[in-house]
């Protein structure tokens, strides 16, 4: 069962299906790709707010108040993978809309603290956030973190409950009774719900420290400090952001992230990416963690 969406977040959401993706008589402002130059997804600017085109999968609209969003699925796409794209990727990128302060990164809760993985696709962070989550540790979020400024640092809130894997990672850290969600069109990824194999935490939690996490190419685990600087260019490089050309909403999340680097919260772990390595790599984040009380 999918979690209820209307309890992740305050934003409408409509689903539409059957539909078919029209040639747009309009020029995107902003595309993802991939990595082999595959288009992801357009942003195009429309009357009162934004259209993100998923090709041969999904279009979605987000109003301008980042209040709204629209979807309108190709024949065929399942509710399923029109529900984790909205989740995954639009979801993040309306709450940018409204001025929130989302990264690309997962977080997992060490003593009633968050702690925050960061990350290229592929480095690991929803891999380091299982193996957290199948060990007595709960996980705030695969992807998606949303922070907000408190009095005394940040609060990270949980995202929706559920984690993804490649095969190699599944196979490695996830129990045979772990409950798997429905498969959806456009990733092999096994997507896993939270249940009592996969600890969840559902309530915000403070951010103690964030980790940048390292290209794997070592042999020995290693945390290193970050200097605020060099944070700051992680940081803008990992966040979600709707309309990157806006200057409100640049000069805003500029700031948020200049308010965030002030602090010495940052530290770049590396490992080597070894599965049986894990145990020490989770032993030495608990140790390193509980120093920064």
């Amino acid at each position: 069962m999918w979690p209820d969406l209307k309890l992740l977040n305050p934003i409408a959401f409509q689903v539409h299906a059957d539909m078919t993706q029209v040639p747009l008589d309009l020029i995107p402002f902003h595309r993802w790709a991939f990595p082999d130059g595959t288009l992801w997804t357009s942003f195009y600017r429309v009357e009162n707010g934004y259209l993100l085109r998923f090709p041969d999968l999904a279009d979605f609209t987000v109003s301008n108040s980042g209040l709204e969003v629209v979807s309108y699925a190709v024949a065929g796409v399942s509710r399923q993978t029109v529900e984790h794209l909205y989740l995954n990727q639009v979801l993040p990128l309306a709450l940018s809309r409204q001025f929130k302060l989302i990264l690309h990164a997962s977080a997992v809760e060490i003593e009633n603290f968050a702690v925050a993985f960061l990350g290229m696709s592929g480095r690991g962070k929803s891999t380091l956030a299982t193996s957290f989550a199948t060990s007595g540790h709960r996980f705030l979020t695969d992807d998606g973190l949303q922070l907000e400024k408190a009095d005394h640092g940040y609060i990270i809130q949980p995202s929706h409950p559920s984690i993804r894997l490649w095969d190699d990672s599944r196979l490695a850290l996830m129990p045979e009774t772990a409950q798997a969600a429905p498969p959806v069109d456009f990733t092999p990824k096994s997507r896993f719900l939270a249940d009592n194999e996969v600890a969840y935490c559902d309530a915000a939690r403070p951010l103690r420290c964030l980790y940048f996490l390292g290209e794997g190419d070592t042999n020995t685990i290693s945390i290193e400090p970050v200097s605020g600087r060099d944070a700051m260019i992680e940081l803008i490089k990992h966040s979600f952001l709707l309309d990157i050309e806006e200057r409100e909403m640049l000069m805003h999340h500029f700031g948020q992230l200049t308010d965030l680097a002030r602090i010495p919260m940052f530290f770049r772990l590396d490992y080597p990416r070894e599965y049986e390595m894990l145990p020490q790599v989770r032993d030495v984040v608990i140790r390193h963690s509980a120093l920064l009380k």
